[in-house]
């Protein structure tokens, strides 16, 4: 059979994961197929670990002791992560390709949907009582260094964009958190370490997604969702559950996968009812009426925008840590604005943008940017030319040095639409001061 590279990559993941070397494997394949340890040479263990060879005969026995996907031999292009049951060698699998520049897929509606049921929700225990005795001892220390991590990563590219330090975020998960993963921990200890996991990887997705608008991009963007996803719901945390489909129903809306986005909008609402938090639920109600306001449903677009408006007036929660936090009623003004826009009620989408800026603020750079592009562009649907030129002057002033494809896109935008002024001195000096910064 030729050799294919995720299949050995698939062999020697799943094999790190159980603490094997090609001495354990040749044994559990022997006794797997005939009972006899001793069938099968060591040598071709490594050869297929390796990538030298692709197992033929003895695949079905190495999907079998190794727990994968049987189909996996037939799917050269299929990114191996997808295939794994085991979500941890899944995920440092997708981190590795990404790492190494090797892309296995691209994004697709069916891969968005298939996200929903993934999750194994046995994958901690079996760490728990698998764990090899070499296996690194993990504790709370450890979990605490990824959200720290966390932070500090988002942090940067809240200001700067996706495309700031994104490789380092995919590195720490690989390199750093990888071995914690496949380290020794209790029960309680391994959900917080997958909850913070999925924290770092969700982060690496929408970095992924924010970063630019390839095809490989698109196709990491929406692996890391569906394994963010994976790993809160094996942790058992609803609201990184929800904001994990939240991350894929935004990112079906952006490629046009309209019904699939609102179906994952309905989801990341159901994981919703189980947050106690107002700005969470008002988060993912937002989620599914901006899903449904892309999908010309109006009714349910119009009834969801209400929930999240609700809930985003209540007192919020003191006490623990939530990561739907900094969805300030600052940013939830913004997307609420640009929802009113979408159904046609420009004025209340004016009203909102504005309240988002001036009454509430909005703390990040990047997130200034995009409202304030936002809000241009409504001011010129509604014929006030003089008040979009000046916004977008406002916008230019802190778009410089981003490196965001939602920024670039609204650079590309701008200089289009201000085409029709070209008698008008200062829409001329904005398109050159745009084409300066996106070039």
């Amino acid at each position: 059979m030729p050799k294919n590279p995720a299949v050995a990559e698939l062999i020697r993941l799943a094999c790190e994961a159980k603490g094997w070397g090609p001495t354990d494997l040749a044994r559990a394949l022997g006794m797997a197929e005939s009972g006899n340890p001793r069938r099968l040479q060591r040598q071709h263990a490594r050869r297929w670990m390796e990538g030298e060879r692709t197992p033929d005969h003895w695949w079905p026995y190495i999907a079998q002791v190794l727990s994968l996907d049987p189909n996996a031999i037939n799917l050269a292009e299929t990114v191996p992560g997808e295939l794994l049951a085991d979500t941890v060698a899944s995920v440092l699998i997708l981190g590795r390709s990404d790492v190494d520049r090797r892309n296995f897929i691209t994004a697709s509606s069916g891969y968005a949907l298939a996200a929903l049921g993934l999750p194994d929700p046995e994958s901690i225990l079996r760490r728990t009582s698998g764990a090899s005795a070499g296996a690194v001892r993990v504790g709370k220390g450890e979990v605490a260094a990824v959200r720290q991590m966390v932070k500090s990563l988002g942090d940067s590219a809240s200001e700067l964009g996706g495309g700031h330090a994104r490789h380092l975020a995919v590195r720490y998960l690989t390199e750093d958190v990888g071995p914690w993963l496949n380290g020794r921990f209790t029960e309680a200890t391994g959900r917080e370490l997958y909850a913070a996991v999925s924290q770092l990887v969700h982060l690496a997705g929408w970095m992924a997604q924010d970063e630019g608008d390839t095809p490989q991009l698109r196709g990491l963007a929406q692996g890391y969702y569906a394994h963010a996803y994976r790993l809160a719901a094996e942790a058992g945390d609803p609201e990184l559950s929800a904001t994990a489909l939240r991350g894929l129903a935004v990112q079906c809306v952006e490629l046009g996968y309209r019904a699939e986005a609102v179906q994952l909008g309905e989801a990341c609402v159901e994981y919703g009812r189980h947050v106690g938090n107002g700005r969470a639920v008002a988060y993912y109600e937002a989620t599914l009426a901006n899903a449904a306001a892309q999908d010309d449903d109006r009714r349910t677009a119009t009834q969801h925008l209400g929930l999240s408006e609700t809930a985003i007036g209540k007192p919020t929660a003191t006490g623990g840590e939530s990561w739907a936090a900094h969805y300030s009623p600052g940013r939830w003004a913004h997307e609420s604005g640009m929802i009113l826009s979408r159904l046609g009620d420009l004025d209340a989408a004016e009203e909102n943008l504005h309240l988002a800026l001036e009454i509430h603020g909005v703390d990040r750079r990047r997130t200034r940017a995009i409202v304030l592009a936002d809000l241009g562009g409504v001011r010129l649907r509604q014929g006030n030319v003089d008040g979009a030129l000046a916004t977008w002057a406002d916008f230019l002033d802190c778009a410089d040095g981003i490196q965001s494809v939602k920024v670039q896109a609204a650079l590309r935008d701008m200089r289009v639409r201000l085409r029709r002024f070209q008698g008008l001195p200062q829409a001329q000096d904005l398109r050159e001061r745009a084409a300066r910064i996106d070039g």
